[in-house]
């Protein structure tokens, strides 16, 4: 078969672009051009499958062309082709990259997730390469350029940072996981250094924090939680009596409460620090659990309407604002709420109140020690905001 059909010349001359489809080189090797304008480098053979008998297709990414960090030239692209061709010739097996990026995509989700504390984090892993990497969903890894990277992230990259961080992230754990399995190879296309080069310049934000509720506002927002019988409103009253983060509470299996000891134990792999953390239970904390036991359909603490699964952070945003009327309080601001009312309110030591928010206090044998020294005085922490909770 003729070889060496292509002129690089002619390649890259701006008043006549290529046109979408393949560009044939000759003997297997192509140039394709996708819709977005991005050029990559293909190489394929056909061979007789021995079991069907079928003759089937097979491809292998060879690199973008004049596009990345290491942009593969018409030669560079010819001599990959050549080495396929002697592999092939030699009877030697060389692998399909024809696997779209949302097929790797699910696999590295199912690992990534096993290792991940919480529904909400597994839930808000998955959801940023379901949703914003949808563009890339169809395209072999082999394919896939730092310019399909770039029109990607585009929509949310000043608007959502933190969202399109993510995502960047995510996307280039994808790639990495198909070049480590021989699915694509060269450089990262959504390698970190680069997409900021190429992404416009983000103007810098002021931080927030999470919008608390007025600590004095608690007692009144509580009281009108209790009237409610709403799962959103239980979950959050009782968010606010253990002063612990969504996912550890929401997420919370029966069998984590000693109610004889009145202690609640989350254990390392559900906590942000990955240390063990212990809850003093108070008597409302505890009439909340058996409220909950006695309806319960599943080992979660708070099932939402979803079979098997722990209730939104939505609806409890939502039910906190209805029953305080700040219209901006956030559930992670209730754990801000509790060290205000410490601070200001109390005379417990603040290393105290810091630990009842599982904050890491001194050094490791420090840490040691209060770990087996402080829960009386933790409890006697927690008592004080549940009666102050109550009025």
């Amino acid at each position: 078969m003729a070889r060496n059909l292509l002129f690089e010349s002619k390649l890259k001359k701006p008043e006549e672009p290529l046109k979408v489809g393949l560009h044939c080189d000759g003997d297997g090797l192509f140039l394709r051009v996708r819709p977005s304008g991005s050029k990559s480098w293909i190489f394929v053979w056909r061979r007789k499958n021995p079991k069907t008998g079928n003759i089937e297709r097979f491809e292998r990414g060879l690199g973008g062309f004049d596009n990345g960090t290491a942009p593969v030239s018409l030669k560079l692209a010819r001599e990959k082709a050549d080495e396929l061709r002697d592999q092939i010739a030699r009877g030697k097996a060389v692998m399909d990259s024809t696997k779209p990026f949302k097929d790797v995509m699910d696999i590295v989700i199912d690992n990534k997730s096993a290792g991940l504390k919480g529904e909400a984090s597994k839930a808000q892993w998955a959801m940023t390469l379901r949703e914003y990497a949808k563009p890339l969903h169809a395209l072999p890894l082999s394919e896939m350029t730092t310019a399909d990277v770039v029109k990607c992230l585009a929509p949310i990259w000043s608007e959502k940072v933190e969202t399109a961080n993510r995502t960047r992230s995510r996307i280039s754990a994808v790639w990495q996981y198909g070049k480590a399995h021989g699915m694509c190879s060269g450089d990262d296309p959504a390698d970190k250094k680069v997409i900021e080069i190429l992404m416009p310049k983000r103007i810098k934000r002021i931080v927030k924090n999470h919008a608390a509720l007025d600590y004095q506002s608690a007692p009144a927002a509580m009281k009108n939680l209790r009237k409610s019988k709403g799962t959103a409103a239980r979950a959050v009253e009782f968010l606010a009596l253990t002063a612990v983060r969504f996912s550890e509470a929401m997420d919370a299996p029966f069998t984590e409460f000693d109610i004889a000891k009145k202690l609640w134990t989350i254990p390392p792999k559900r906590m942000k620090a990955g240390v063990e953390h212990i809850v003093p239970l108070t008597p409302r904390m505890i009439e909340i659990i058996e409220e909950r036991r006695n309806i319960a359909t599943s080992d979660l603490l708070f099932e939402g309407a979803k079979g098997g699964q722990p209730i939104t952070d939505v609806a409890m945003t939502k039910a906190l604002r209805l029953a305080s009327g700040d219209k901006v309080a956030t559930l992670h601001g209730l754990r801000s709420m509790f060290r205000d009312w410490a601070g200001n309110e109390t005379s417990h030591a603040r290393e105290v109140a810091e630990e009842c928010l599982a904050h890491a206090i001194g050094n490791k044998v420090e840490r040691a020690y209060r770990r087996s020294t402080a829960m009386d005085k933790r409890r006697a922490l927690m008592t004080d905001w549940h009666d102050y909770l109550r009025g």
